[in-house]
């Protein structure tokens, strides 16, 4: 099975921006989620309660992966998801020079507890059980959680989750792509966590795991551009609501409904849709998996 990443560059896209109107992928079979918009008036323009006055503090993991961010520098605007947050910057008021990132683990992020930013982007899906401890934007991303392994795997070739049920599989400690090993999958043999995707990588290089489970974008980035032999098994079936990347924000945060009317204005003027086509791979070569 071969696999694909597909990197559009920035040129045409960025300045398509503007003029683009159509609705981004959020958009299709998303469902509502419980957020709360804002009306301008109680969202000054570069003038929100954030942590540091005149200024939004955005918080990432590091390190942070290709494709959702570049060369580890979240302050570069390539990306994804660096893209998506100087856009949401830009929406509340914020210029770029107006922008501080700061480092925070994943499982911190979503943690019960005050937070040290405005708001964290790191492919965080929207889950009730994690919005008992923090607060979520609108969606700006629908995710498909996807299987990968390397040429010659006994998985390789696998077409069905029964294919995988004697598989040794693992995935990131904390993230909806271990719990699709245990609620879809459900292997015979207990899975394996990991700090970070840099460790699931390592251990499916060196044969600790059969397999791991991580997010479509980052699936197509890894089997083309960081492993030796790639593939990617296929696409884990979609149960229920669609899976949902949303920014995170401390629970109760002031900012929550300003932060959620920035990601609808980018879905709705089509903002959305052209950085996901600039900066993410499309679903071709990523089969489902039955």
């Amino acid at each position: 099975m071969v696999s694909r990443f597909t990197l559009l560059t920035t040129g045409g896209a960025v300045l398509a921006l503007a003029a683009l109107a159509g609705c981004s992928p959020v958009e299709e079979n998303a469902a509502p989620t419980a957020t709360t918009s804002a009306s301008a008036d109680v969202c000054p323009a570069g003038a929100l309660a954030t942590k540091t006055a005149g200024k939004l503090t955005i918080g990432t993991d590091n390190p942070a992966y290709e494709p959702w961010f570049s060369d580890n520098d979240p302050k570069n605007g390539k990306g994804f998801e660096s893209a998506v947050a100087y856009q949401v910057a830009q929406r509340l008021g914020y210029s770029p020079d107006n922008v501080i990132w700061t480092s925070v683990t994943f499982n911190n992020a979503v943690a019960p507890g005050p937070k040290a930013f405005d708001f964290d982007i790191n492919q965080f899906s929207i889950t009730p059980e994690r919005r008992n401890a923090v607060d979520f934007s609108s969606p700006y991303y629908l995710v498909r959680q996807t299987v990968i392994t390397t040429k010659g795997s006994k998985i390789a070739n696998a077409k069905t989750l029964a294919d995988l049920q004697a598989a040794k599989l693992g995935a990131q400690v904390g993230t909806t792509s271990y719990q699709a090993i245990t609620d879809l999958i459900k292997p015979s043999a207990q899975p394996s966590v990991f700090n970070n995707n840099d460790d699931a990588k390592a251990a499916l290089v060196n044969g600790t795991v059969d397999g791991i489970v991580v997010d479509l974008p980052t699936a197509f980035y890894m089997t083309a551009a960081e492993l030796k032999d790639g593939v990617i098994v296929g696409q884990l079936p979609q149960v229920g609501v669609p899976e949902q990347f949303g920014l995170v924000l401390d629970k109760g945060s002031a900012l929550t409904g300003c932060v959620s009317t920035a990601v609808d204005q980018l879905r709705q003027d089509g903002t959305l849709a052209v950085l996901e086509k600039t900066w993410l791979a499309g679903a071709d070569g990523a089969p489902e998996l039955q």
